[in-house]
């Protein structure tokens, strides 16, 4: 997938409206409770929760609230307890699909997303069934900005570990293998920028494009459902969005 489509998506959550931004806020939310139950609640020792809280910020979410999040975790004695679910299937006309879960009812969100998937002229499959069309990537965005000096960011990154370094339109681009990502993030965070975005992704070998109108109509539904569910954190796909999507 090119850059400039997953910064299009990237904006397109960043415009999102207030009703939106609150269900990315209570997703991350979530993030930022199985990362406490799993390291504590001080982000000193837990590069999980360093990690959670930098893609908090890069989503605007503010200090506040990542504070009052972390603190719930920390003083939650029997919460629910959420499981990582990764599930993979197949969009209309074969497009591949991976889409990552925190649910604390694994049979409930396994039936939403088949009926998503059926609904919408796809099928949910097996484990490892799309995953090796995709590469497990951290992805580091930075927006383009007079203060950014773009030699200056690309050294600073590559020296930092980073795989690889691109300019697009609108941002900078970093891209780190996932054992790297955090110590990549880390520094460049200390040298003071800030990030659109700072997570690690599955990013696609290769895209398809949908001529059919009536199948591009149901991937976008497909991918609207999915995001919608209060249960699925991230939706990867190969799907080649249209050119009025990017814009």
């Amino acid at each position: 997938m090119s850059g400039h489509s997953k910064w299009a998506t990237i904006k397109r959550k960043k415009g999102a409206n207030d009703a939106k931004r609150g269900k990315i806020f209570t997703k991350i939310g979530r993030e930022l409770m199985v990362a406490v139950k799993e390291g504590g609640p001080d982000p000193d020792s837990n590069s999980k929760l360093r990690d959670t809280i930098a893609k908090a910020k890069a989503n605007n979410m503010p200090n506040d609230t990542i504070s009052r999040s972390i603190k719930k975790a920390a003083g939650e004695g029997s919460g629910n307890e959420y499981f990582e679910m990764v599930y993979e299937g197949y969009g209309p006309n074969g497009i591949a699909v991976i889409v990552e879960t925190l649910t604390d009812n694994k049979n409930r969100t396994a039936g939403d997303l088949r009926h998503y998937f059926d609904k919408n002229g796809g099928n949910l499959g097996q484990n490892g069934c799309v995953s090796f069309m995709f590469d497990r990537k951290g992805m580091i965005v930075v927006e383009k900005a007079d203060s950014v000096d773009e030699d200056t960011l690309m050294m600073d990154a590559l020296e930092a570990g980073a795989d690889d370094f691109n300019v697009e339109e609108e941002c900078y681009e970093i891209m780190t293998a996932p054992e790297n990502f955090s110590a990549v993030r880390e520094a460049l965070e200390q040298n003071g920028y800030q990030f659109a975005q700072a997570e690690i992704n599955y990013i696609p070998q290769t895209t398809t494009a949908l001529d059919d109108p009536e199948m591009v109509k149901k991937m976008e539904k497909l991918i609207d459902m999915l995001e919608e569910n209060d249960d699925v954190q991230n939706v990867y796909h190969t799907w080649e969005m249209p050119e009025e999507e990017e814009e």
